[in-house]
């Protein structure tokens, strides 16, 4: 008897060898037959969301936490469109993603059926690898050719469209076995090489990026900077990196760095830029490493090497391979690193003092980030949405392994709840605290009902000042007293949060600090609704004068 087991089957068989376990959804009935195929695989958890851009974020945060591709699967048209933002988010993140799209039936492509979309065409500028399957035997290749491209080199998104009369057709090809990838490695002599320029080097820095991000990397990076002498600093948003208690933390490479922590960095003499593209924010609007610095770039694709940034040494290798290799180099360092060291810290922790003042429009919300450094335990993994109510948790918090930071890079509104929610799923026994703002709780949120229906404990803290706050900012600088579009009228949030099951606090002032501690503090879900102060971000003098400052 011929094989009767379909392609979705084969499908599913090939990404479990790889050791996917989990995929989020919106069902759609143009993968109906995947959708079947996981219904009776024994090792798959299948979440089903509301929305595909909230399942795609869950995907991106779930690949954070485990180093796998997120797996997500959408329909056709609609649902393709709407997880279009995770792989954005992706591809700025450099996230390992496998986006399945339900496509119309093999007899249709090409010819504008009901929603069809062309994903070569749409999703080329973004995603790595775009493919489309026309045969059920082709269908296991491909599946295997979208997890090495996901996952090789630097990550990032691809996408495979199935047809759905494919993906139910019997299919002859056997599922593909996972193939062992050896990374890419330093060249013969390099090693020594770059052990040459660390030992001469007096002003240091050790800019560690995405590369690290692996099992074990956070361990071969803090024992190489304490080997070195080197100060380390992190790529932005990548503050669980290093532990930033450390003599060796000099920083992080973000927005608005303070001037004088610019003009130091700018003083290196060699900047040993660790597994990180440079990109915009990091290198400071592509203005650091400047002209003259030396500069040495570690990078796992050379397609992002020697053009932006000409380099003493371009190495395209895994950052983890690079430090192994340098292990064997006897450490050496200038009598003059120490004080630069010294330095560098000193910069940084002037940089993450902060006192909370009051406000009449509401609380700081950095009070509120205060706490939960205070309260996070020592495993914590905290997500957070984007917006100015995050600022504080990247400078004024004292981030350290294996604590984790979910953030994204790619300032994506709509991230922190799915995240956390994500994270609770992946590591139900970790406390998971999410913060968001009003503007980004109600673009998704709506994966609160996944946390009600698996029992999950996520704590959320909803920042209310009923603006778009950070847009507002720059509306003030630009043109004051002219506020336009930024003014959110929102629904009762803390009515919101209780329907989904959650036990809620509204927290209006000082005074409620207390129980949000001991909130923090106890085990089991929370949503925390924050009336906080608009005025405590705007720009000094807009405040109190302005329509709409004053909004809780």
């Amino acid at each position: 008897m011929g094989n009767t087991r379909t392609a979705a089957e084969i499908l599913l068989d090939t990404l479990a060898a790889r050791g996917a376990d989990r995929a989020f959804c919106v069902p759609g009935e143009s993968y109906i037959a995947l959708l079947d195929a996981l219904h009776a695989h024994p090792s798959f958890d299948l979440v089903t969301c509301r929305h595909e851009g909230g399942a795609g974020f869950m995907a991106v945060a779930d690949a954070k936490l485990t180093g796998r591709p997120g797996i997500v699967l959408v329909s056709r048209g609609p649902g393709a469109c709407n997880a279009a933002i995770a792989l954005h988010t992706a591809e700025q993140d450099a996230v390992p993603l496998i986006l399945l799209i339900g496509q119309v039936e093999k007899r249709d492509l090409r010819r504008r059926a009901f929603q069809e979309i062309d994903y070569a065409a749409m999703f080329g500028g973004i995603a790595k690898w775009v493919g489309e399957a026309t045969h059920p035997d082709q269908v296991p290749e491909l599946i295997a050719r979208a997890w090495t491209m996901a996952t090789q080199g630097v990550p990032g998104p691809v996408v495979l469209a199935l047809p759905e009369d494919v993906l139910a057709a019997p299919c002859a090809a056997p599922a593909l076995p996972p193939t062992r990838m050896a990374g890419a490695a330093l060249a013969a002599g390099t090693a020594a090489e770059l052990a040459g320029l660390l030992r001469r080097a007096e002003r240091p820095i050790l800019l560690a990026g995405h590369g690290l991000d692996v099992p074990g990397g956070r361990e071969a990076l803090l024992a190489f900077a304490q080997a070195w002498r080197l100060p380390v600093a992190v790529s932005f948003r990548r503050q669980d990196l290093f532990p930033n208690n450390h003599p060796l933390y000099a920083g992080d490479l973000g927005l608005r760095n303070p001037d004088a922590q610019r003009e130091a960095f700018a003083e290196a003499d060699l900047v040993f830029a660790l597994g990180t593209r440079l990109t915009d924010i990091t290198s400071q609007g592509y203005s650091w490493p400047a002209p003259g610095q030396r500069l040495v770039h570690v990078c796992a694709e050379p397609r992002f090497l020697g053009w932006q940034f000409p380099a003493e040494i371009a190495v395209a290798a895994e950052a983890p391979a690079v430090l192994a290799a340098l292990a064997a180099e006897p450490p050496a360092s200038p009598p003059g690193r120490e004080g630069w060291n010294r330095r560098l810290r000193k910069l940084q922790e002037a940089d993450s003092r902060a006192t909370a003042e009051s406000f009449p429009d509401g609380l700081s919300f950095l009070r509120v980030v205060q706490l939960v450094g205070a309260c996070a335990p020592a495993d914590a993994i905290v997500t957070l949405d984007a917006g100015t109510f995050a600022a504080p948790f990247y400078r004024k918090l004292v981030w350290h392994p294996p604590q984790r930071l979910l953030a994204p890079i790619s300032g994506a509104m709509g991230f922190g709840v799915p995240a956390a929610v994500a994270a609770a799923l992946r590591h139900p026994e970790r406390t998971v605290i999410c913060a968001v703002g009003d503007g980004g709780a109600l673009m998704t949120g709506s994966e609160l009902a996944v946390a009600m229906a698996r029992g999950l404990p996520v704590k959320v803290l909803l920042s209310d000042n009923g603006s778009y706050a950070s847009i507002r900012i720059h509306q003030e600088r630009q043109h004051p007293g002219r506020v336009s579009g930024t003014d959110l009228v929102n629904p009762d949030l803390g009515a919101w949060g209780a329907a989904f099951g959650v036990p809620l606090l509204r927290v209006e002032s000082e005074a409620d600090l207390p129980a949000l501690e001991a909130a923090l503090r106890a085990p089991g879900p929370l949503v925390t609704v924050v009336r906080t102060s608009l005025q405590a971000v705007l720009p000094q003098g807009a405040a109190g004068s302005m329509p709409g400052a004053a909004q809780g």
